[in-house]
């Protein structure tokens, strides 16, 4: 079970993008895809999704280690806990659940 979901609100803690807030697009095999963040260029080759093709701004994936969760606009790290037979997703510095 991952900590970070998509959807989830983070905070990028390492790299050239420190600092910056966005939402989570996406989570694979350790590696989280946030809004805005860690923007590329690629070079897109015309095809039937986009006939024109071109250079082609967009997100690349941020390892996991370098975003930090947001939890009502503080950065907190995440736990679990067991809620009757439900494992929860706790935030650790004030002990609420999260979903």
């Amino acid at each position: 079970m991952n900590k970070i979901k998509t959807g989830d609100t983070v905070r990028v803690i390492a790299g050239k993008d420190k600092g910056k807030e966005g939402k989570v697009l996406a989570v694979k095999d350790g590696k989280v895809l946030v809004e805005g963040v860690n923007m590329i260029t690629k070079h897109q080759k015309p095809s039937a999704g986009s006939p024109q093709g071109g250079i082609v701004n967009k997100e690349a994936f941020l390892d996991v280690s370098n975003v930090m969760f947001l939890f009502k606009g503080q950065p907190t790290r995440i736990g679990f806990k067991l809620d009757g037979d439900k494992k929860v997703r706790v935030a650790k510095k004030t002990g609420e659940a999260v979903d």
